[in-house]
């Protein structure tokens, strides 16, 4: 199936939730003055006709000329709308279902019954349940509105609303020289989505204040090409180090395969010009390989992969990344994504902890205390926070940036902070 024909069907389809919308919208408006309605129903009708045209504008006209910046803040714009019209609908669909039900019910009801009383109370509920369908209809309108507002916020104060998480590494292995020493894991910088430099540096500031002896960088430095790492960015990531060293890997993204090249070679040098990036700012980037840190003669292994993940490319070589790392009584892995943990490491290595990022949470959820949830569930077992089976932990970091979506709701990014303890 072409481009343009999923195109069309999808608008096709985002017109027919206009329209089922605006059903609900004239029943509220019926009993106004013919003016006033007419303006309404234009104001309805020119938010599709800008979606429809911003679209055309930014990935056929234009596609080329805009910013990435540009283009997510309008991909935005259609996504906030539609997301929240999707909602609506969906509400509107559970009510008028409601109402199906009811009417059905009443409808048998009438049938087999011959009393007058019943007869009248059979009026009666039709009369109640139209008050309900009004009230379905504005509460659906108003939580759409709501979530608009909300998605904007995200962007307005979210997307850089950076969260300090602090928890406690338990490790039995752990040798007595590490008890306490601080590690810092940041993800998903995404370097390319970012539009407020100073508030990126105010989150590395926060990082830094809390004086890591070691940090962790797991993955999506860029969305697609190096050149997203442009000198602000780098000068602001390249403040990030620790006495005991920074340590990163790859994500899914930072390969370039979701964007086009010229050649082969040209993704291959692209890649290079990534690896040298981290190698410039001071970080040590693992290829399927580990090092080693030591403390007073005492050492850990730090083992790091290229990004393996279920459903998407799997560079990565854990086998080569175990090699000589048999003698570490402490093993900690760097692997971007969470899903890796549950295919490869948990019950077939005995490596101690591992450290993930890639799900982003989303970027959009409900955090209150310990209650979590998000869409991304659906997708990841594991996919914000801390995991334990048995004696093997993964800790999946929510990200330090964003991708997409220019905003964060209710799952914020993150800078973690670990306290190693012996158990």
């Amino acid at each position: 199936m072409n481009r343009t024909l999923l195109v069309g069907i999808l608008f096709l389809l985002l017109l027919t939730i206009d329209w089922y919308i605006f059903r609900g919208v004239k029943s509220l408006i019926k009993d106004w003055s013919s003016t006033n309605q007419t303006i309404i129903t234009l104001i309805y009708w020119a938010v599709p006709v800008i979606c429809i045209l911003l679209f055309f504008i930014t990935y056929y006209l234009l596609v080329d000329k805009l910013s990435f910046q540009t283009k997510s803040i309008i991909a935005s714009f259609v996504l906030i709308i539609y997301l929240s019209k999707f909602i609506t609908a969906f509400l509107f669909i559970m009510g008028d279902i409601a109402v199906l039900i009811k009417k059905t019910y009443t409808s048998i009801h009438q049938i087999f019954s011959n009393s007058t009383d019943q007869e009248d109370s059979v009026v009666s509920e039709s009369s109640n349940q139209l008050t309900r369908s009004a009230f379905i209809t504005k509460a659906a309108l108003a939580i759409g509105a709501t979530h608009i507002g909300a998605m904007s916020w995200g962007i307005i104060s979210g997307a850089y609303d950076y969260r300090i998480r602090r928890v406690p590494l338990i490790l039995p292995n752990l040798p007595k020289q590490f008890n306490g020493l601080k590690l810092i894991q940041i993800s998903d910088i995404h370097s390319g989505s970012f539009y407020n430099k100073t508030a990126v540096e105010g989150g590395v500031d926060m990082l830094l204040r809390e004086k890591p002896d070691l940090v962790f960088f797991t993955g999506d430095l860029v969305n697609n090409k190096t050149e997203e790492l442009n000198a602000d960015y780098f000068n602001i990531f390249k403040r990030v180090r620790a006495p005991l060293g920074v340590y990163s890997v790859l994500g899914n993204h930072d390969y370039g395969d979701y964007t086009q090249w010229p050649s082969q070679d040209a993704k291959m040098q692209n890649l290079k010009d990534l690896a040298e990036a981290h190698r410039l700012m001071g970080w040590n980037l693992l290829f399927d390989e580990n090092k080693h840190i030591t403390v007073d003669r005492e050492s850990i292994g730090i083992l790091g992969i290229q990004n393996w993940g279920a459903g998407f490319a799997q560079y990565g070589d854990l086998n080569n990344a175990l090699k000589g790392a048999e003698n570490y009584s402490t093993k900690l892995l760097l692997s971007h994504d969470p899903s890796h943990w549950r295919s490869q490491v948990l019950g077939n290595t005995n490596i101690d902890a591992s450290f993930a990022g890639h799900t982003h949470g989303m970027q959009y959820g409900v955090e209150i205390g310990d209650f979590k949830w998000s869409p991304v569930q659906w997708r990841y077992k594991e996919w914000a926070g801390l995991y334990k089976q048995e004696s093997q932990q993964l800790y999946v970091n929510r990200g330090y940036g964003f991708l997409g979506y220019p905003g964060r709701v209710g799952i914020l990014p993150e800078i973690t902070v670990f306290e190693l303890k012996k158990a």
